[in-house]
């Protein structure tokens, strides 16, 4: 719910501050939140930073979509949208057994540190 809020948000803020500029300034707070939830000492903390990185991390979506329909012709956005969006979603079906060994090998979140710098980088 959260992130289909922060769509209209990042029409907004990407009409001030630039499409790139929109996807790092949401990005990176994003994945440090994710980061910090792993080490929060408690629920509650933990909890409102997962609620804080839901807000954000999908504000990049849109405008990423928009920057790369900006800079392709007519012709090969169908193309470039495929090329955009097709290993996010292989990543994305790929990574819970990743995350769920990692969990099972060790008591600490792993999974949210990896994939928090994995992201900033």
């Amino acid at each position: 719910m959260l992130a289909a809020l922060s769509y209209p948000v990042a029409a907004r803020l990407s009409r001030r501050v630039g499409l790139v500029n929109t996807m790092v300034f949401t990005h990176i707070p994003s994945s440090v939140a994710l980061m910090l939830a792993a080490v929060a000492p408690s629920l509650a903390l933990a909890l409102s930073l997962l609620l804080v990185r839901a807000a954000l991390s999908q504000m990049d979506v849109p405008t990423r979509s928009s920057c790369v329909m900006s800079v392709v012709t007519e012709a090969e956005r169908p193309a470039a949208a495929s090329f955009t969006s097709v290993p996010r979603s292989l990543a994305s079906a790929v990574s819970p057994t990743i995350a769920g060994a990692l969990f099972a090998a060790s008591a600490f979140a792993w999974p949210l540190v990896i994939c928090g710098t994995l992201k900033i980088v």
